[in-house]
């Protein structure tokens, strides 16, 4: 058995899904918290060239992020071929509730994600989902998690690529190879970040440049963070990362639109330094990350401005690429559905942040989710 070693946060999402993968196919590994441990994550920085987690070492070989694929190559096993009642696509709130509704109803559900828990995963604290005063996204979907786990259907951790109809049935192919064919369909994958836009975004990601606040936010402690966006994740992020950074500079591109409850919060905060109508036009740095130039909309006059990391939340977009051409999405590449789940191919459904209902919330979600499921058992029992 290979040496395996975790580098991880506490609220990383991305990190949970890895070492629930090792658990799951009994891998035997070391976790380091790099979000506590600062000798340890300049170890990490060292050896990956990330400022982002996980970091995975199997032996000499380096593995940054959540990459299914190599995992699977190094510790999965060839599934049989196998058709199933449902196959789920993402697991997020709308994915995993419609798992407890299919698996309530006995069907032969399969549930397939890159990840678990979704955006959701992703909120430093919600205070609107009904039972909880106060939780981490992270807690919440592990409370799913949780409740999936306990049923009667199959979890894969992989990533759909294309979505085609055979005779009667439906077939998946995976990132890892993977083929699985069902009767019905339930679209619930979600939402990805939007990227900034700017020349270089790639070169810079994980390298200072961040997507997810709460796996690499630990890791800027006490050193200098741009958030860019006015929205209320921006916000969200700007005011937990207040109390981890030293200084928090907010950049929005015309003026702060968020709830009321999270002005009012960030107002407060002294270190946070907002920079409205603002863009960010460069980034900069050579093997890391270590300025933005700032450009003024309105009067084009550009800033330099040293930062040791950037997170971007600039937005979300819809999931949907594998599904051109195969199912009708409106002008935002959102899946269109009726009141009942039903997509513009019978025996297909959708649910959740990738469909086009007007509103994006966790609980809208989990419940898109329950409908999706009752309309896929009607359909399979007609």
């Amino acid at each position: 058995m290979p040496k395996v070693t975790v580098y991880s946060t506490q609220n990383c999402p991305y990190c949970r899904m890895v070492k629930a993968y090792l658990e799951r196919h009994g891998v035997d590994y070391l976790t380091i918290d790099v979000g506590t441990d600062k000798e340890q994550a300049k170890k990490m920085i060292e050896i990956s060239g990330q400022y982002g987690v996980p970091v995975v070492t199997v032996d000499e070989e380096v593995i940054v992020g959540f990459d299914a694929q190599r995992l699977n190559e190094l510790f999965g096993e060839e599934k049989a071929g196998e058709v199933f009642d449902v196959l789920i696509i993402g697991a997020g709130p709308a994915g995993l509730t419609a798992g407890v509704y299919c698996a309530r109803k006995l069907l032969k559900t399969l549930l397939i994600s890159e990840n678990i828990g979704g955006q959701a995963s992703e909120s430093w604290a919600i205070e609107n989902y009904m039972g909880y005063r106060m939780v981490t996204g992270d807690d919440l979907m592990k409370k799913f998690e949780e409740q999936v786990r306990v049923l009667d259907l199959q979890l894969e951790i992989d990533k759909v690529l294309i979505l085609d109809r055979s005779g009667n049935d439906f077939i998946v192919n995976t990132a890892t190879g993977a083929a699985y064919r069902a009767r019905a369909v339930i679209l619930a994958q979600g939402k990805q970040p939007r990227k900034l836009g700017v020349e270089g975004e790639e070169r810079y990601l994980g390298r200072g440049l961040s997507v997810c606040s709460t796996c690499d936010g630990p890791l800027f402690r006490d050193k200098v963070v741009a958030i860019v966006g006015g929205g209320n994740s921006a916000l969200q992020t700007a005011i937990e990362m207040s109390g981890i950074a030293h200084e928090v500079h907010l950049i929005v591109r015309s003026t702060i639109k968020a709830d009321e409850t999270y002005v009012k919060a960030f107002e407060k905060k002294a270190n946070i330094v907002t920079h409205k109508n603002s863009v960010v036009s460069k980034l900069q740095g050579n093997a890391m990350l270590t300025g933005i130039t700032l450009k003024d909309r309105t009067s084009g006059k550009e800033t330099d401005l040293i930062v040791d990391g950037v997170f971007a939340e600039v937005g979300w977009i819809p999931n949907t690429a594998f599904l051109e051409g195969f199912v009708d999405m409106n002008p935002e590449k959102e899946i269109i559905i009726d009141i009942d789940c039903h997509t513009s191919v019978p025996g297909i459904f959708a649910a959740g942040d990738v469909t086009n209902i007007r509103t994006k919330q966790i609980i809208t979600a989990a419940g898109e989710g329950a409908k999706a499921a009752l309309s896929a058992y009607d359909y399979l029992v007609k």
